[in-house]
């Protein structure tokens, strides 16, 4: 609608746009939240991700046609790093013109603002990890799983639900609709223990089954004379068994090293990888008070 009370010349109020990187398998989303206390914000819609990109086909509806899943072409086969990077630093030079852009990552969406805060360092208010892979001293999320803070991650509990050869499609492939209920239990421990049966299965329904096999082991490194610039914060999730605390603590320390004049604003919320609502809740109010 034509904003008719504001004078004519009159420059906008500057507004904060969050924009949201999702972790794997995710799609574009917001929060209403955030958008009813005046902030912008942006889902990023990564390539492959999009709707409408074949991300979901019959054979994935119920009954299940397995082996037809299993071999059906992938929309993510060939999508790299640096495509999620070149659609986030578009998406951040756009935004960037209507106010300061605060970049949010969870889990494995936090790989991907070492390489964009690298590209505009200078357009980047703040960053944001959520119980997110920072990547500094090692150069993947691949490579910080593999370290003694790590050792009792349960994410192998994800990969467990994995179908298809990933050589032969071109990605990671994970069934989500599964009925298998041993898989669905060992699942919920890892990424929801503490939420209820409602949330789990809601956040569940909401994943994509494909991922790109080469965003895990992509060097995401953030390099000191540009992302190392950019103020940042972090935001731990106590009761996380897919990146346990001790693994989130030791990117962070890495990250403060590298930058001793610009460390990390840390902040603890008692939530699982996954938040509960009460647990998005609380991040939801750190986010607000970051906003400039």
């Amino acid at each position: 609608m034509h904003d008719a009370t504001r004078a004519e010349g009159t420059p906008r109020r500057p507004v904060t746009t969050f924009v949201f990187a999702s972790g794997a398998n995710g799609g574009g989303s917001g929060d209403a939240e955030l958008t009813m206390r005046g902030h912008r914000v942006l889902g990023l819609d990564l390539p492959g991700h999009e709707a409408g990109s074949g991300q979901f086909r019959r054979s994935y509806q119920a009954p299940q046609d397995l082996g037809a899943f299993a071999a059906e072409p992938s929309p993510m086969a060939g999508i790299t790093m640096d495509d999620y990077v070149e659609q986030a630093v578009r998406a951040v030079r756009r935004v960037g013109a209507y106010g300061p852009v605060v970049l949010v990552g969870g889990s494995m969406g936090g790989a991907m603002l070492g390489p964009v805060a690298n590209a505009v360092p200078d357009l980047l208010h703040r960053l944001v990890y959520i119980s997110a892979f920072c990547c500094t001293e090692l150069p993947s999320a691949a490579a910080y799983v593999g370290t003694p803070e790590a050792s009792t991650s349960l994410i192998a509990s994800m990969a467990a639900g994995m179908v298809g050869d990933p050589a032969k499609l071109g990605a990671a492939r994970t069934n989500w609709r599964s009925a298998d209920d041993r898989w669905l239990d060992d699942l919920k421990a890892a990424v929801m223990a503490e939420g209820s049966e409602a949330e789990f299965m809601s956040m569940l329904n909401g994943l994509q089954p494909d991922e790109s096999l080469e965003v895990m082991t992509a060097d995401a490194r953030g390099h000191k004379e540009t992302w190392g610039r950019v103020p940042r914060t972090y935001v731990r999730h106590s009761l996380d068994r897919v990146i346990p605390p001790a693994l989130q603590d030791r990117m962070i320390r890495e990250a403060d090293a590298l930058t001793p004049g610009n460390r990390f604003d840390v902040r603890t919320v008692r939530t699982s990888h996954m938040p509960t609502r009460a647990g998005w809740r609380e991040i939801v109010d750190i986010l607000d008070e970051l906003a400039p």
